[in-house]
């Protein structure tokens, strides 16, 4: 989507919100985040915390927002993870090995799918902070027999205060290199899906969207994808000079979500 957007965000009615490297680093609020979430509730704005970080579940999610001094409810967190089991649900596919963290176990088992089957349709990788070399040995040994991998999402970094840390997207070049399989999909954003659905279910036209992120390959890919607006900040991973590097054309370039909305 063209450039027709300031930041006073005048016109938009829903905005999708990236988390880690643009609300916060670590366990820091990035600066001006409360305000500016702060000014969308003071507007009507409604506003969604979308993450491909698949490392936390839900709760865990809306307990670390809490933390921050955010209140959110289940319906304003939306996940790769979320967009993973659809995934796993339309394939039929319930026996899986997960290389992911407990939560991200926990909320897939939920759904009905095995995550440590003796016999996987696929091994699923996820972002795991509790990663361990069984794990590792164990999906390798699945992939040399022919057992396909879908990851939950591309990222190969996850921002940090003290610089990037290996994400989904260092694992999936681990396996590469290791087995030489690469995974037969890829869910989260840049999928247009992962916002799109919400967009039907509150009833808004794309003119009345923002995606917000700091990534260029994920949060803008997937807002020019699914046809909305997109803000680039500058709080994580993109610099300008991935920006013009990248032939990318967000609607707008700020340096942190504290710019807007004002």
């Amino acid at each position: 989507m063209g450039s027709e957007l300031d930041e006073s965000l005048d016109g938009i009615a829903a905005i999708f919100l990236d988390l880690d490297g643009t609300i916060y680093l670590g366990d820091s609020l990035i600066e001006g985040s409360s305000e500016f979430l702060d000014r969308l509730e003071e507007r009507g704005i409604r506003r969604f915390f979308l993450s491909n970080n698949s490392s936390k579940s839900v709760e865990q999610y809306l307990e670390k927002l809490k933390g921050l001094g955010i209140d959110a409810n289940e319906d304003e967190v939306l996940l790769s993870t979320h967009d993973l089991i659809a995934w796993l649900s339309n394939e039929g596919v319930t026996e899986t090995f997960l290389v992911g963290t407990e939560g991200m176990r926990e909320m897939l088992e939920e759904n009905g799918v095995s995550t440590n089957s003796k016999e996987p349709k696929y091994v699923v990788l996820g972002y795991d902070t509790e990663i361990t070399y069984d794990k590792l040995s164990t999906a390798s040994v699945h992939l040399h027999n022919g057992v396909p991998m879908v990851a939950s999402h591309p990222d190969m970094v996850c921002p940090s205060p003290d610089g990037g840390l290996p994400d989904t997207g260092a694992y999936m070049a681990l396996f590469e290199a290791t087995t030489g399989i690469r995974p037969e999909h890829i869910c989260g954003k840049p999928n247009k899906g992962m916002i799109l659905h919400k967009m039907e279910e509150l009833g808004l036209e794309t003119s009345e969207c923002a995606m917000v992120g700091d990534r260029l390959y994920t949060d803008i890919e997937m807002a020019e994808r699914a046809g909305v607006h997109g803000i680039l900040v500058l709080s994580g991973e993109a610099t300008r000079e991935d920006l013009e590097r990248s032939g990318m054309s967000p609607s707008l370039v700020v340096e942190t979500v504290g710019s807007l909305a004002l």
